[in-house]
């Protein structure tokens, strides 16, 4: 059975080197780095239903490096039915198979695949064992998640504990991670991208990257932040829209960049320009704390258990039914 109905979670069209990109490929404004990342299929998975009792994944991987992230970029598929793991095999490298038990839930509960997403693998096709599967009906409200390395689920143990993966399973939202690791500015070609798809509800979580990275003064940080809303805001005039500053990183908290900018200064500068349109602001400085981090910098799988349930409780709640 073709794939592709079964994919959800890419909201634009694929190449051939890259069938599940996460910006625009032709969109020439992107910046390197972000493309890199987006390169990487973060939060694309397969839903299905149906009376099986497994299916069939023909798949095929391009790499095995799996980078910074390691083990927690996947090496596995993983199938969750009625919000609980039912079942984890290995992935291999080229071309390969796997088989997930479906766990005899009854045949309309929704069964979420997730990918070995670090090894940027192609679905092939599937095919139910002992009955049928079919297509997960694409009703769920779709939303995009907009970040950086922590929407993009580093340092989670593996691709299903991200903070936007949990949200969207726990809340059944048609979640797109739009979180690019090491990039994520505010780039007005992002709100570009963002402001032509289809939302029900977007989030923008994105910050630490304006710290060092590419460094932002505080005045730089109110602009592009109130430039990025009003992009989105052009496609989207009544789409809910969530944003979050970023989260605690004692290293840059009172630490001053090559602008004098420490993360406080500009996670403070963020919250004031977002206040003035309208969207919901929540504040990242609180939300969890050293403990949380497993380097320093990004969340561990508590701290994305956290973040899932009061961002994804916020985003919930704004989204219509």
């Amino acid at each position: 059975m073709e794939a592709e109905p079964f994919i959800r979670g890419c909201a634009f069209t694929g190449t051939s080197s890259v069938p599940y990109p996460r910006a625009d490929p032709a969109d020439t404004r992107i910046p390197r780095d972000t493309w890199a990342t987006a390169e990487i299929p973060v939060g694309v998975r397969l839903e299905l239903s149906g009376d099986a009792e497994a299916v069939d994944v023909v798949y095929r991987t391009a790499t095995d490096n799996l980078g910074y992230r390691g083990d927690g970029a996947g090496r596995t598929f993983t199938l969750w039915r009625g919000g609980k793991l039912v079942d984890e095999e290995k992935a291999g490298t080229g071309d390969s198979r796997v088989r997930l038990a479906l766990g005899g839930w009854p045949r309309e509960e929704r069964a979420i695949v997730y990918l070995p997403e670090g090894m940027k693998p192609t679905i092939r096709s599937l095919g139910g064992v002992g009955g049928r599967i079919e297509p997960a009906p694409a009703d769920q409200p779709r939303w995009i998640a907009y970040g950086d390395s922590v929407a993009e689920g580093w340092t989670a143990s593996g691709p299903a504990y991200a903070w936007p993966a949990i949200a969207g399973r726990e809340h059944e939202l048609d979640v797109v991670n739009m979180g690019y690791a090491g990039a994520a500015r505010g780039e007005v070609a992002s709100a570009e991208q963002i402001a032509a798809l289809e939302a029900d509800v977007i989030s923008i979580t994105h910050g630490t990257n304006c710290w060092t990275r590419t460094p932002h003064s505080v005045d730089m940080m109110l602009a592009s932040i109130a430039a990025f809303i009003d992009v989105v805001r052009q496609g989207h005039p009544d789409t809910p829209i969530v944003v979050v500053s970023p989260v605690i990183r004692p290293d840059a908290e009172t630490t001053p960049n090559r602008f004098g900018a420490t993360l406080q200064d500009l996670r403070h500068a963020m919250e004031a320009e977002a206040e003035h349109r309208d969207v919901v602001v929540i504040s990242g400085a609180d939300l969890i704390g050293p403990e949380h981090l497993s380097d320093g910098i990004h969340p561990n799988d508590d701290g994305h258990r956290i973040l899932a349930d009061v961002i994804g409780k916020e985003v919930a709640a704004v989204v219509p039914r």
